[in-house]
């Protein structure tokens, strides 16, 4: 039984696979020469996260994959539909990434609130020389605790982000199409919690209330953001994207920022990744980083034991 983990997996999920007598194969297989790889080496189970693609050409041409694994939430890079219907299993590990995702969000507001990302570009190069013009450039700072934050998409990683806003003495305002309320439990470090009952509401209730704004939702057909809803925003409101790229109108969104009417973005994913706009990056109010959401330590781990244990239970191992 053979495991390629093209995109990479966890040493304790390497470690799960092996003492079952699962072979586990890390090398990394240009997407080209994937289906001549997996047929050589019969690979049944190939795990990716979000470079590799298992498209239909994979699923068609490779007879021996019996299990095709996600290490993260979305699956937009694998035709699931299809392999399901050819009797393949498809699994991913929802939970597992959520709080790395959180944090990164509020990462982002941090950053936004207090210019961390243009002072950390503008330090280096005029801290020595210019240090009181850029004391006074960055004196005009936010504080999050007080304010709203708008959460569209209210699953795993929308709760995870709501709990560390709702510990931070935040106010939590959430939409989502398919849930109508959340308990959500704010964990403090001595054992005792808050249970804290959010009822979501319409999107444009939302944008409304929302001082800032964070996106988690799966890929989209159309934006979710774009020119219309950037108007119904308020005025000088922080916006992150740690979801998926293209659920935001990239050039709306710089004209938004450009315009006043958004202060701040702060963009884990892009309509174009792996080559993001140059106006994106270049841009002085948007924090960047490179779809590292879910790329905590603690996270790999999490979902390198938990795509082992799906493993090993489908395929009658343990």
């Amino acid at each position: 039984m053979k495991v390629l983990a093209n995109d990479g997996v966890s040493q304790s999920g390497i470690d799960a696979l092996e003492k079952v007598g699962i072979e586990v194969i890390t090398t990394k297989v240009a997407q080209e020469q994937l289906i001549n790889y997996i047929n050589e080496n019969e690979v049944d189970v190939i795990l990716v996260r979000s470079a590799t693609k298992v498209r239909k050409d994979i699923i068609d041409a490779c007879p021996s994959i019996k299990i095709i694994g996600r290490g993260g939430v979305g699956m937009d890079n694998i035709d699931v539909a299809y392999a399901r219907e050819k009797g393949i299993h498809v699994i991913n590990t929802p939970a597992a990434s959520s709080e790395s995702v959180a944090e990164l969000v509020f990462a982002h507001l941090f950053t936004g609130v207090r210019f961390l990302h243009d002072a950390n570009r503008n330090m280096p190069l005029e801290g020595e020389t210019k240090f009181a013009a850029l004391k006074k450039a960055y004196a005009a700072g936010t504080e999050l605790r007080g304010k709203t934050l708008g959460i569209v998409g209210f699953g795993r990683i929308g709760r995870a982000t709501a709990k560390v806003a709702l510990g931070l003495g935040m106010k939590v305002v959430a939409a989502d199409k398919f849930v109508d309320k959340a308990e959500i439990k704010v964990d403090f470090y001595n054992g005792q919690y808050i249970n804290v009952e959010i009822e979501t509401m319409h999107m444009e209730d939302v944008f409304k209330q929302a001082d800032f704004l964070t996106l988690h939702v799966p890929a989209q057909d159309g934006y979710v953001l774009s020119t219309k809803e950037f108007e119904s925003l308020k005025d000088g409101v922080g916006i992150v994207n740690a979801a998926r790229g293209g659920v935001i109108d990239e050039v709306a969104l710089i004209d938004a920022i450009e315009s006043g009417k958004v202060a701040f973005a702060g963009l884990d994913v892009f309509e174009n990744e792996p080559t993001p706009a140059l106006k994106v990056l270049m841009n002085p109010k948007i924090s960047l980083t490179p779809h590292i959401g879910a790329a905590t330590n603690e996270a790999q781990d999490r979902i390198g034991v938990e795509l082992a244990e799906q493993i090993i239970s489908i395929l009658h191992l343990s």
